[in-house]
C-alpha cells in the first residue's frame, strides 16, 4: 500500500508532485514492505521505467556516469565545484527523489536526503520514499512525526516548497 503526506501540510500536491505519487502507486504490488524486503536499488529499479515515462532522469547504477549529480556549488567558468547525487531529478531540476529502505530512519538518511536537497541548485521540492515497514518498525510513520515536528516548530526554514513523504 502507498501512502503519502506532502509538507508543509496546508499545502495540497501540485501536479508534477501528483504525478511521483501515481508512478509509486503504479508499481505498488512489486516493491510495498513488508511483503517485499527490496533495497532502495530493487526499488528503483522496479519504478525507473514509470519516472522515466514521467519524464524523470533515473540513476542507472553506482558507477560516477550512472549517478545523477545536481550541483551545488559553482567554479570558475561555471564548472561544478560541488554537488550531491540524487536517485532521481525532474527534467527541469526542481524536483528530486530519493529512494532509502532500512537505513532511511536507522541511520536517519531522511535528514541527510533533506539537508542536501536544500542545498541542491534549483531545486524546489524533495521526494522521499521509505519502507512502511521495516524490522517490526512503523517507518512511514515515524518519519513523519519527524517532518510534522520540522514544519509545526517552525524553527527551522527550509528553502524548499516542500517535502513528500513516501511510504511503500
Amino acid at each position: 500500500m502507498i501512502q503519502f503526506q506532502f509538507y508543509p501540510r496546508s499545502v495540497g500536491l501540485n501536479e508534477p508532485i501528483t504525478a511521483v505519487v501515481k508512478c509509486f502507486e503504479h508499481v505498488a504490488d512489486k516493491i510495498s514492505s513488508p511483503e517485499h524486503d527490496l533495497s532502495s536499488d530493487g526499488v528503483l529499479q522496479i519504478i525507473r521505467p514509470s519516472l522515466e515515462k514521467a519524464g524523470y532522469l533515473v540513476e542507472t547504477g553506482k558507477n560516477r556516469d550512472q549517478k545523477i549529480k545536481v550541483p551545488v556549488l559553482f567554479g570558475i567558468n561555471n564548472t561544478i565545484d560541488k554537488y550531491f547525487d540524487a536517485d532521481a531529478v525532474s527534467s527541469d531540476g526542481k524536483i528530486v527523489i530519493e529512494i532509502e529502505a532500512g537505513r532511511a530512519l536507522d541511520n536517519y538518511a531522511f535528514l541527510k536526503d533533506i539537508f542536501e536537497a536544500s542545498q541542491m541548485y534549483g531545486v524546489e521540492y524533495l521526494v522521499i520514499a521509505v519502507r512502511n515497514y521495516y524490522r517490526h518498525t512503523r517507518t512511514f510513520d515515524r518519519i513523519a512525526v519527524f517532518l510534522e515536528t520540522l514544519y509545526i516548530s517552525n524553527r527551522i526554514r527550509l528553502p524548499l516548497h516542500g517535502i513528500l513523504l513516501i511510504g511503500y
